[in-house]
């Protein structure tokens, strides 16, 4: 009994052996996991490859892992910071104070004097140090990666040069009516282009709520207001609306659209050009933030890795290749949008919005769209 005991025992302790290393080995390889949460088509395999040799040739043993599912907005990637799922993120620039600034809370300030970060003083002055990306004392929460607009895109190929509006006022025109495409899932940058129509910032609404204006506030939200009466007949003249990714309809002559997709539409052939609307562009910016918690090593690797998309080889693939405009001044400038200097105005990004803002903006727009619907059905019936 004694001896058959033993062997029992000595099984059980080789089995938790085993139980054991298998956890070490596996905590082992997941602390030396660097992970990323990025928008798709940011990080490639190849960067991933790039980066890894770096970090390996410089004597630091972690690996870069790409976060699954990729980045789909403010919400899911707040979530996935506050989970611990990811070490390096791809922030939307308006998207690090929004809701009372919970996503700015899980991510730390950036040494940009680290000399890992050689490539930072490559970037776009006007990039740097905006105000929506500081912390409380007044540190930058982000690294510039490339930015864009809400840009509209009119179809050379049908449309010659002196028939090119330069105004966004040309969208409520009877001659561009149901020509032209509008965003659905980020509907606020129509409210903000009827805002632009009454030679007002396209952020009036939350700048007004911001300042504590309930006067302008009740004004610019009227359901009866001019502004809905403008919002509501851009509704009913646009020719379609898109979710992730514009339509390219024979009908449309002028395409609404982030930009990626007309680069790949006219590498088929097609000759999409920028409007260049004289009231200016609502911008964004896509950024690289470290999660809090990191430090020692694997911050100095994170360092490394935001150091390396700061470069010009993928600087310039962001122009290039993802039809946005880079944040260095290595890379060459978007032949489409043109420079950061020019096209990404610091009065033009688009805010932090709070909830407030985010209540009213969805009344109305929701509003325009029920007024669009009617003015369908009603135009149907006439016919």
């Amino acid at each position: 009994m004694t001896s058959i005991t033993n062997m029992l025992i000595h099984s059980v302790i080789i089995v938790l052996s085993f139980v054991l290393t298998f956890f070490c080995v596996k905590d082992a390889q997941a602390d030396n996991r660097l992970r990323v949460l990025t928008w798709e088509g940011y990080v490639t395999q190849e960067d991933v490859g790039k980066v890894n040799a770096l970090l390996k040739k410089q004597g630091y043993k972690y690996r870069v892992e790409i976060v699954s599912p990729y980045a789909q907005g403010a919400d899911q990637m707040f979530d996935l910071i506050r989970a611990k799922q990811c070490d390096i993120t791809f922030l939307t620039l308006f998207f690090i104070k929004m809701q009372k600034e919970k996503t700015a809370k899980l991510i730390q300030a950036i040494n940009i004097k680290s000399p890992r970060l050689t490539n930072y003083a490559h970037l776009y002055p006007n990039l740097i140090e905006l105000d929506m990306g500081m912390n409380s004392k007044n540190q930058p929460l982000y690294i510039p990666w490339g930015g864009g607009i809400y840009g509209f895109y009119i179809n050379r190929n049908k449309v010659i040069e002196e028939q090119v509006p330069q105004s966004v006022n040309a969208l409520w025109l009877d001659k561009w009516k149901h020509k032209f495409s509008l965003n659905k899932s980020q509907e606020w940058y129509n409210l903000g282009l009827a805002l632009m129509k009454q030679n007002l910032s396209p952020f009036s609404l939350y700048q007004a709520l911001q300042e504590e204006d309930r006067q302008r506030v009740r004004q610019i939200s009227d359901p009866k207001g001019q502004l809905q009466q403008e919002l509501s007949s851009l509704y009913s003249a646009a020719g379609d609306f898109w979710e992730t990714a514009p339509k390219f309809h024979p009908d449309l002559l002028i395409v609404s659209s982030w930009g990626p997709d007309i680069y790949a539409e006219n590498a088929k052939g097609a000759n999409w050009q920028l409007i260049d609307f004289k009231e200016g562009h609502m911008a964004w910016l896509d950024t690289i933030n470290f999660v809090k918690g990191l430090e020692g090593r694997k911050l100095e690797a994170a360092e490394i890795f935001a150091n390396y998309f700061i470069s010009k080889q993928v600087q310039t693939r962001v122009s290039r290749e993802l039809s946005m405009v880079p944040a260095s001044k290595l890379a060459p400038a978007n032949t489409m949008l043109g420079d950061a200097m020019s096209i990404l105005k610091e009065n033009m990004f688009v805010p932090p919005y709070d909830h407030s803002s985010y209540e009213i903006m969805k009344k109305m727009t929701d509003k325009a769209s029920k007024d669009a619907k009617q003015d369908v059905s009603q135009e149907s019936a006439s016919h």
